[in-house]
């Protein structure tokens, strides 16, 4: 799927689910890492993570959008359009657009250190470097010590 074919895709689920029109752009990004898109406040438009189109599919796609679209027409409306507001809770649910997407990689595949309590034998997998000389057991409040990861 190229990014004509993603407006086109916005486009119609904006006209089908909604039964609004889509004026902006949509595209593909494949910078973004940690979301499945992002609608940009400034410019109106919306932005998808193509690796979730080619881990999960079609219909990962469409919920990304939807969830997208939630934030794009409340925001025109100048209603709640943040995650947290009655608004924009009660459109998704409204069109069956979900909270978040599915992560492309696990934690314990992405954690580079794991750390191991001296105590209790605990272990802790962690994306990024822990200060051990402050941090504890989250279990005992023993001191953590860093374990080479396999």
């Amino acid at each position: 799927m190229n990014n004509d074919a993603l407006q086109a895709l916005v486009e119609a689920i904006a006209r089908d689910d909604f039964g609004r029109t889509f004026k902006h752009h949509a595209y593909f990004n494949r910078r973004l890492r940690t979301t499945g898109g992002r609608y940009l406040l400034g410019s109106h438009d919306i932005e998808v993570n193509p690796k979730q189109y080619e881990a999960f599919g079609e219909a990962a796609l469409i919920d990304i959008i939807k969830h997208e679209l939630c934030h794009y027409f409340l925001h025109l409306d100048k209603k709640g359009y943040q995650h947290r507001d009655a608004d924009f809770k009660a459109l998704s649910k409204r069109v069956g657009a979900p909270r978040f997407c599915a992560p492309i990689e696990s934690y314990a595949s992405r954690a580079n250190y794991i750390y191991v309590c001296t105590k209790c034998h605990t272990e802790y997998m962690r994306i990024r470097k822990v200060n051990t000389s402050r941090m504890r057991c989250g279990k005992c409040g023993g001191r953590l010590k860093e374990i080479t990861k396999q």
